[in-house]
């Protein structure tokens, strides 16, 4: 088994990590237990009392419940519009990551290149990631105010417990966050070695002309680059100009020579 086969399988199992955190996320939205309290009297009768972050609920003991909307936008404390906000947030960009991981994965081959592709992968994990760190810190502070308010001795009002609600939303933001993050690792190694691998590569070619091997060093051969052909071309020149010198010498030699030995004679 390859590493592109392992990192096939690793994909694959993030992906289902994730759609299952996402899917938990939304489903703390229509879900009404996010706060729950229990108010009992003397008559054999109990109140319940929970609600979320869109609505007011209480039920009785004969099993009949009623639900009332807020009734007002502003008149909300911020931490409730902040809860709001970084929740929505998180399923969107679960969304959009779902769709890039679709497309860059190495099993759907729905892509470009595997550079491509594992850019796109790695973009949808950071969304993930992000997705995964916003619903993590909206549950995580309605849950440390539920707690506060609860051991707080000064606090008058009725005390509500942490819901069933707040603990779906802390598991389904562990999934986004572990998901997202074993994404981002695999992926941006990928893209981001292939990347620097693709910079390193000189700018220029490296002509056969302007090559030289050094004597010095046989084993080792260093190459030398001109860095202006003028002088190269000059050089040619030169050696040129002066081998058809000594071929004309040679020549000069030859034709005299026969004439020198009548002398003598």
């Amino acid at each position: 088994m390859n590493y592109r086969t392992v990192v096939m399988y690793i994909e694959i199992g993030c992906f289902v990590v994730c759609v299952s955190g996402w899917i938990l996320v939304c489903s703390t939205m229509p879900t009404e237990i996010w706060t729950w309290s229990e108010v009992s009297s003397i008559v054999l009768t109990t109140s319940n009392y929970f609600s979320n972050l869109w609505k007011d609920c209480v039920s009785d003991s004969t099993g009949m419940s009623d639900c009332k909307g807020i009734p007002s936008l502003f008149a909300l404390s911020w931490d409730i519009h902040m809860c709001r906000a970084l929740i929505i947030t998180s399923i969107i960009l679960a969304f959009f990551g779902s769709i890039l991981v679709l497309v860059g994965m190495k099993c759907t081959k729905l892509g470009g290149s595997e550079i491509i592709n594992a850019r796109v992968t790695f973009a949808g994990g950071m969304n993930y990631l992000v997705s995964g760190l916003c619903s993590m810190v909206a549950f995580s502070f309605f849950g440390n105010k539920l707690r506060a308010e609860f051991h707080d001795m000064h606090f008058k009002e009725q005390k509500f417990e942490i819901g069933v609600g707040v603990y779906i939303g802390w598991g389904g933001s562990t999934f986004l966050v572990v998901g997202g993050l074993l994404y981002s690792i695999f992926a941006g190694k990928e893209g981001c070695n292939s990347s620097s691998d693709g910079k390193q590569q000189p700018p220029y070619r490296i002509s056969e002309a302007n090559i030289v091997l050094t004597p010095e060093a046989p084993v080792k051969q260093t190459y030398v680059v001109s860095s202006q052909r003028t002088e190269g071309g000059q050089s040619r020149k030169s050696r040129a100009s002066s081998d058809s010198q000594a071929s004309n010498v040679s020549e000069i030699s030859r034709k005299t020579k026969p004439f020198a030995t009548n002398a003598y004679v």
